[in-house]
């Protein structure tokens, strides 16, 4: 039947043409571009034309607002259009909702799909389109393509793939290489083992079985280099992940699972425990940051579903890196995208999971440096709730029926996760454009329904995430001990034309694997269609102990359980410090110019304006507001607070169970820069940083866990020295506060290497997320001040001598970074979270990137009001030594804090055991008021500092 194409605009305001016309003449400066209009085209397979015009009026056009036509075009004034589309076989997720959606209209589509319409109105000419296509980012060439000619048919139609016999018994070392190369990731060693296996069982293996391996020995699934035997500096030490794991279970009060599920899970009040996972997708979105951020928001969300028998998501979080947004384009690797771009398409991807979810997205952070130019990281995490009976991972029992529910299979997610075990080129996006996945949430969010409903009835007795390595992973992981028997033509796919290899590892988004009960099966199956759920059953957990794979009667893949989750070879790496960089005096700085203290009040502004409009600094409101951090009506602090609602604050606080008090605390931290400087210290930081921000806003760390994420350069032997020692940190970290790690995840792929001979190593980066629980939410501290007249103090020993890695110091290199005393910090924690507790405290803020002046100015914006800072030479800081104004002000220490409280004498009794001293009172004036020994330095009114923070990121997203 033809194809009907449905053109949709807004009448009054087109905002998405607006935005193309306004980066056009900013960027490129076109000048004869008077406007862009924008068209929605649907185009629908299998009706009549009666029915098309029914669906135009009825499903795709609201009739106060749009105006559509059926086989014609809607705007006729513009002498240059084109359209964008996802490539064919792309997932569009607005392709399901427009199917379902006619067909409850009693309209059964054969295919459908929808693309963009652009009109560039006013004189242009085609090279200024083409500099428009790419310097603006209209489309992403990974997916999406200009449409020359209309379709003739939107059905992807093609024969089954055939089964390939390697004949990999024979190959030379090199031949093996080269198979490995692009695809299987994997090197000389494990290629030879498994060349020996096969020698072994006479036979050569089938494309299905070398997948099916290579996705199992992934870096991304086996963490081989965290369970490998290191040397470091000569000397042996224990694996990195049983370290961690030796650690965390020395303090397990709290531990309900950790360490082996799709997240971790702690106590939490009652019948009920928590549970949080934090993962990254860099690869992904260094290609198409829009469906990475989506997929990884996606499967963070699939990692709390898939946790027990089934957890609900009640919360996600999301940190980017990215280099600065002003990066010269000449300073861009090849086959890299600009920054802005990766940054805007990153939090679109992030809102729009979230939000169609209904998730809130309530705690996350932006960090910048330009070693971020060749790939970003993208964390995304997930934090949800369930009862303590159902909280353990679920084991399949000889006979349970294997289960996929949820989204259909297709080419998308094919090799993502050894593409994600290997380093970026700049061939990265042409060869392994196959690993970007377009996330659908609508149909997530019904699957998640279903399965939720599912656990209450006791159907399920395991589940898995199809994450990486899809079908092969999850069915894999779960059948371990007992054996399983799949039959592939039973699973739903998009489009025909895959081969049997491809649908076992296919990414395709929204599966889930499910071992039920063949007794519940019949029940089951009615909870989905309730739900308009997909199932289908792909075969049985038959007692084998082998994967056994078919395509109807074809043996595809037939491997040893015990060869594919064991055999793998426990790897021997060496790590070798760097060599040192000499430690530079106070006044040398390695060479460069000292930085002086300012000597005058409109240079002591300059500076502090310069600093709050830093990225790592200035203020991420236009970003938190895209996201719907309200939705389920759990938050009992929203991220920004305060008399105006735009001063931030440290944590998010939920009650996720609306009749309760208690409550549930989320928080971060990380510093990329301190982390390349000094890989211990600055881990350190990291982790001080975290359960700061859990602290501030009325937590106990005692009630807390974390979830460690090493993002690093690919292990080379000095790259590997440095995870090292942050591991160490982490260890230590978790010695001195005595709380566990419970969940984590590595990603050691993040080196870039280009044609040329390019290295480009993006900053050692370890996110410390902390979660746990809260009596009673009414106990909750906010960061901006309360009162006029009220002291501030600052409590915690701030560490003035070390500067380096501080956005005052700028993008000077360094060696020597802040140091938190890990015996004073648990003290000075506790302390303040008594004195919260007995209500004395009326504001708290911790001190991180900026420094104290910084987080003076925030509580300033928060509580719509000034300061009068007193500062005086010698023990300023609580320490011995004689403190420079600008260090003071500006220092980064982690683990300090400004607390505001009524009056000196009740600051004396509350911090009389920790390292505090008062600096200042709260005052009327929206001014910031700093003398040093009874000097006025500078005084500056609270709107103008005001606006240098809020501009770098209102000029983006306002």
């Amino acid at each position: 039947m033809a194809i009907h194409e449905i053109r949709v605009a807004n009448i009054d305001k087109d905002i998405r043409g607006e935005e193309v016309a306004h980066e056009a003449q900013r960027t490129i400066g076109v000048l004869g571009l008077e406007k862009v209009r924008t068209t929605k085209v649907y185009r629908i397979e299998g009706t009549t034309k009666e029915q098309a015009n029914f669906l135009a009026a009825r499903l795709f056009t609201d009739p106060i607002t749009q105006e559509h036509t059926v086989n014609s075009p809607l705007i006729t004034d513009a002498k240059t259009v084109i359209e964008v589309a996802y490539k064919p076989g792309v997932m569009n997720p607005e392709v399901a909702s427009i199917i379902k959606s006619a067909k409850d209209m009693g309209i059964k589509l054969l295919a459908a799909d929808s693309s963009w319409e652009y009109y560039f109105l006013g004189n242009i000419t085609q090279n200024e389109l083409s500099h428009i296509i790419q310097k603006i980012n209209l489309l992403n060439p990974t997916i999406e393509y200009v449409v020359n000619k209309t379709p003739k048919t939107l059905l992807i139609k093609g024969n089954v793939g055939q089964t390939t016999i390697i004949p990999l018994r024979t190959m030379m070392n090199n031949e093996l290489l080269s198979l490995s190369k692009d695809k299987l990731f994997l090197n000389a060693e494990e290629m030879k083992i498994i060349k020996h296996y096969f020698q072994k069982i006479k036979r050569d293996p089938t494309d299905c079985e070398l997948e099916t391996l290579a996705q199992t020995w992934s870096e991304h699934c086996a963490h081989k280099t965290f369970k490998a035997n290191l040397t470091v500096d000569g000397k042996s030490k224990q694996p990195l992940i049983r370290r961690l794991r030796k650690e965390a279970f020395k303090h397990k009060k709290l531990i309900v699972s950790a360490f082996v599920d799709n997240s971790g899970v702690m106590d939490f009040y009652e019948e009920y425990a928590i549970c949080g996972k934090v993962e990254t997708h860099n690869s992904p979105s260094a290609i198409e940051p829009y469906g990475g951020a989506m997929t990884g928001s996606g499967g963070v969300f699939r990692d709390v579903l898939g946790t027990g028998h089934g957890a609900k998501t009640i919360a996600s979080t999301d940190i980017f890196c990215f280099a600065n947004l002003l990066l010269p384009t000449n300073d861009l690797p090849a086959g890299c995208f600009p920054p802005l771009y990766l940054l805007k398409r990153a939090v679109m991807g992030v809102r729009d999971y979230g939000n169609r979810m209904g998730i809130p997205t309530n705690n996350g952070s932006i960090h910048f440096h330009d070693d971020f130019r060749a790939k970003p990281t993208v964390i995304v995490g997930a934090y949800g709730i369930l009862a303590k009976n159902k909280a353990k991972k679920g084991r399949v029992k000889v006979g349970d029926v294997v289960v996929v529910v949820g989204g259909r299979t297709g080419r998308d997610g094919i090799h993502g996760a050894t593409f994600s075990s290997g380093e970026m080129t700049n061939r990265t996006i042409s060869v392994n454009a196959g690993a970007v996945q377009i996330g659908n949430a609508i149909e997530e969010k019904r699957m998640s329904d279903a399965i939720i409903e599912a656990r209450d009835e006791g159907l399920i007795r395991a589940i898995q995430d199809c994450g990486a390595g899809g079908f092969s992973s999850a069915i894999g992981e779960m059948g371990e001990k007992v054996g399983t028997n799949v039959d592939l033509a039973n699973a739903p796919l998009k489009y025909h034309g895959l081969a049997p290899w491809e649908i076992w590892v296919s990414e395709s988004q929204e599966r889930m694997i499910l071992a039920i009960p063949k007794n519940k099966l019949k029940r089951f199956i009615k909870v989905c269609q309730k739900y308009n759920v997909e199932e289908s059953m792909l075969g049985v957990f038959d007692g084998s102990k082998r994967l056994k794979v078919y395509f109807n009667k074809e043996l595809v893949c037939d491997l040893d359980m015990e060869f594919l989750h064991h055999g793998l070879p426990q790897r021997k790496m060496i790590a070798t410090k760097p060599i040192e960089k000499e430690t530079p005096s106070r006044k040398s700085l390695l060479g460069k110019k000292e930085i002086l203290i300012p000597s005058t009040e409109l240079e002591w502004v300059r500076v502090l304006q310069k600093v709050l409009s830093h990225g790592n600094v200035c203020s991420k409101e236009p970003i938190v507001r895209l996201y719907d951090h309200t939705v389920q009506g759990t938050n009992a602090l929203q991220p920004f607070g305060g008399e105006l609602f735009d001063g931030p604050n440290d944590a998010v606080v939920l009650r996720p169970l609306l009749n309760r008090a208690y409550g549930m605390i989320i928080s971060h931290g990380l510093n990329p820069v301190l982390t390349k400087i000094d890989p211990y210290w600055g881990s350190i930081w990291a982790a001080t940083e975290a359960i700061s921000n859990y602290t501030a806003v009325g937590g106990n760390y005692k009630q807390a866990s974390l979830i460690n994420n090493f993002i690093w350069p690919y292990p080379d032997e000095e790259s590997l020295w440095s995870l090292d020692r942050s591991v160490d940190a982490v260890v230590d970290f978790m010695k001195a506060l005595k709380i566990p790690v419970i969940s984590g995840k590595d990603s050691l792929s993040s080196t870039y290497r280009g044609k040329n001979g390019e290295i480009i190593k993006i900053p050692p980066v370890l996110c410390i997320s902390v979660f746990g629980r809260i009596p009673s939410v009414a106990n909750t501290i906010t960061a901006d001040f309360k009162q006029k007249g009220s002291v501030i103090c600052l409590v915690g020993k701030m560490d003035s001598e070390e500067m380096d890695g501080s956005v005052y110091f700028g993008e000077r290199d360094g060696v020597r970074v802040p140091k938190v005393d890990l015996q004073l910090l648990p003290k000075t924690l506790y302390a303040l979270y008594k004195a919260m507790q007995a209500g004395q405290v009326l504001s708290c803020h911790d001190i991180s990137e900026g420094g104290l002046i910084t987080t003076l100015f925030e509580m300033c914006v928060g509580g719509n009001m000034g300061a009068k800072l007193h500062l005086r030479g010698g023990r300023m800081d609580s320490s011995e030594v004689d403190v420079r104004p600008d260090y003071f002000l500006f220092n980064e220490t982690s683990g300090c804090f400004l607390v505001e409280v009524k009056n000196e004498m009740i600051a004396k009794r509350l911090f009389k055991n920790v390292p505090f001293i008062v600096i200042g009172n709260t005052v009327k004036d929206k001014k910031i008021n700093v003398s040093f020994d009874s000097n006025k330095i500078f005084e500056v009114d609270i709107d103008v500092l005001k606006k240098a923070w809020q501009k770098p990121m209102q000029r983006i997203f306002n």
